[in-house]
C-alpha cells in the first residue's frame, strides 16, 4: 500500500525553497531530511496544500507565485518608526529587529533605514511578492 500524504501526515521529506532564478535559500537535500507535522504550522499552509496527495518516493519541483507562497507584498506593512520608541543602542540598516504591539504580540520587522531621527521598517516577509520554487522529496509518511 502506497504511503500519500494527507493534510495531517507526519511528514519525512529533503525540500529546497529557492527563488525563482534557482538560487536556493534553504535545502535539506545536503544534509539530513526534515520530518514535519502537517497542519501544526510547521510549515506555510500554501506550502503543505502542494504536498496534500504527494506519494512516499515522489520527487517534484513546484513554482509558486507569490499569492500561493509568502504572499504579495504590502507597502502598508512599512513603518516610519521614531528612533526614540527603539532600543537604545547601535542598529545597523538590514537588520532584523522584534517589536512589540499593544497588544503584546512579537513582530519582526527589517530596518531598510536608520538615521538619528527615524527608521523605516519593513514588516513583510522577507519573500513577500517573491515567485518561488518549492522542490520537495517526500522519503516517509505516518
Amino acid at each position: 500500500m502506497t504511503q500519500t500524504v494527507q493534510p495531517n501526515s507526519l511528514v519525512t521529506l529533503h525540500y529546497c525553497i529557492a527563488l525563482e532564478n534557482g538560487q536556493p535559500l534553504i535545502s535539506t537535500f545536503e544534509g539530513t531530511p526534515a520530518t514535519l507535522q502537517l497542519g501544526c504550522g510547521d510549515l506555510l499552509p500554501s506550502l503543505e496544500r502542494v504536498l496534500e496527495g504527494l506519494e512516499v518516493g515522489t520527487r517534484q519541483q513546484f513554482t509558486l507565485a507569490p499569492e500561493q507562497a509568502f504572499g504579495p507584498y504590502n507597502p502598508d506593512l512599512v513603518e516610519h518608526v521614531k528612533r526614540e520608541h527603539m532600543p537604545d543602542e547601535e542598529i545597523e540598516p538590514m537588520t532584523i529587529m522584534e517589536f512589540g504591539a499593544p497588544d503584546g504580540t512579537r513582530y519582526s520587522g527589517l530596518v531598510r533605514e536608520i538615521d538619528d531621527v527615524r527608521a523605516i521598517v519593513d514588516f513583510n516577509h522577507p519573500l513577500a511578492g517573491k515567485t518561488i520554487r518549492f522542490e520537495v522529496d517526500i522519503i516517509g509518511v505516518l
